[in-house]
């Protein structure tokens, strides 16, 4: 016999969010989440307070250890909704199954709550900049789907001097773009204006173009003589950083890259899309100098009460036990920078993506960076060893809206490889680990 599931009124569950021991959980895809009103409902995101928990990732064997990363375990007390009734229910009844002895339901999110202005929501600042498989798929089907206000697009498939990834299969009708037509193979810096404005179009990007960015995932190893060439979608985020910094305007990435548009069900293909040069970009380079700062800026934000400077590194390469890179020798890190912990190695972001490669929603990001000190009131300037990982933290920042973020381009390369500039090992005593 099916266990009986309470369902909560509009009414109830606003009155119930006010309980801090009570989890929301919102069960609709990460999209619907960030802002995207996939079901045309008036206002989208999702109740103030919930938690994105996609129905989806129900289906997968290690749910339970997502619950638990999440906090999200049988002693609390649970309300769900998403956008299929059916869907709703059955989470509902599996969590009970499975120990969850407070678990409800509401099923009036498009129809009354969404609607209704003086009910609580939240959403991604920048969401549209922010997209899913779906609207990739309308964008090339000739369609003009919610946040494409252009007419010119270009869907980019990134890799690091790998065109191969590419050619293994890509989304129809996407250009290959390599990293190292956008940063210096010297510096791992990004080119200047003019090499800039050269490779941009050479690709058919001005600065009024949609630039679509996504790359594969292909399980990076530390290790191999070019990781970069299996961590695609980190050197898309790199590329979109680049691309905002030149001027483009409307700079998109596939959340998941690659990943998702499989998981979506779309289909790839191997035939190669030729680039329609342009001939004139149609404003200077930089358009947004601000985006990236060099190594007397970040100097000035390590002095200043106004500023933070964050690593976005492994803990073994900020305590100086690895240096992270196979072509970097010096080991430690910039005394006075905050912690940011990616996760494992240089090619590796597990502390900002969900295990599906998507990113973590805006809140778990927000809060761990205020337990920190990093909070949008600062200027506040990302970097890694080269670029790529504190390229992607920079994105999550700009995403939520925050008013000064950088990423500070030099990084540990150029700044280790300065004999002037100080550097520390080992634990340090303020050291705040993300």
């Amino acid at each position: 016999m099916a266990q009986q599931i309470k369902e909560l009124t509009t009414k109830e569950l606003a009155d119930w969010i006010q309980q801090p021991e009570g989890i929301l959980l919102d069960i609709r895809p990460l999209a619907a989440y960030n802002g995207w009103p996939l079901k045309d409902e008036p206002r989208g995101g999702h109740i103030k307070g919930a938690t994105a928990i996609p129905f989806k990732w129900a289906q997968y064997i290690d749910f339970k250890d997502i619950m638990d990363d999440k906090g999200i375990t049988p002693d609390k007390t649970l309300v769900i909704y998403g956008y299929e009734r059916e869907n709703t229910e059955w989470l509902a009844s599996k969590l009970k199954g499975s120990g969850f002895e407070n678990v409800s339901v509401y099923h009036r999110f498009p129809e009354e709550w969404s609607p209704d202005q003086n009910l609580p929501m939240d959403r991604l600042e920048r969401y549209q900049q922010l997209v899913y498989p779906e609207w990739v798929h309308r964008l090339i089907n000739g369609e003009k789907p919610l946040g494409f206000e252009g007419n010119d697009y270009v869907v980019c498939h990134s890799h690091y001097g790998y065109e191969q990834d590419y050619h293994d299969g890509h989304i129809p009708g996407a250009i290959p773009l390599n990293t190292n037509d956008l940063e210096s193979m010297e510096t791992w810096n990004r080119r200047s204006p003019e090499e800039l404005e050269e490779a941009l179009l050479k690709h058919g990007i001005s600065h009024d173009t949609t630039v679509v960015v996504y790359g594969r995932f292909s399980h990076p190893d530390n290790r191999d003589p070019y990781p970069g060439q299996a961590a695609g979608h980190l050197g898309a985020i790199r590329c979109a950083a680049i691309l905002m910094y030149a001027g483009v305007k409307d700079v998109k990435v596939l959340n998941g890259g690659l990943s998702t548009w499989y998981e979506d069900g779309f289909d790839t293909t191997t035939q190669e899309t030729k680039p329609t040069p342009k001939a004139s970009f149609g404003a200077d380079i930089p358009g947004r100098p601000e985006i990236f700062v060099d190594t007397p800026k970040a100097k000035e934000l390590l002095k200043s009460d106004e500023g933070e400077l964050v690593s976005i590194r492994s803990w073994e390469e900020f305590i100086g036990n690895v240096s992270g890179y196979n072509y970097i020798e010096k080991t430690g890190r910039i005394p006075g920078a905050i912690f940011g912990n990616c996760g494992s190695d240089a090619y590796h972001m597990e502390n900002y993506r969900n295990f599906d490669h998507t990113m973590k929603v805006f809140h778990e990001i927000e809060a761990t960076w205020k337990e920190n000190g990093i909070t949008p009131d600062k200027h506040i300037a990302f970097y890694c060893g080269t670029g790529w990982r504190g390229s992607e933290a920079f994105m999550n920042a700009w995403l939520m809206g925050w008013p000064r973020v950088s990423v500070y381009d030099g990084g540990w390369f150029e700044w280790s490889n300065d004999p002037d500039n100080p550097i520390a090992t080992g634990e340090p005593k303020e050291a705040r680990a993300v």
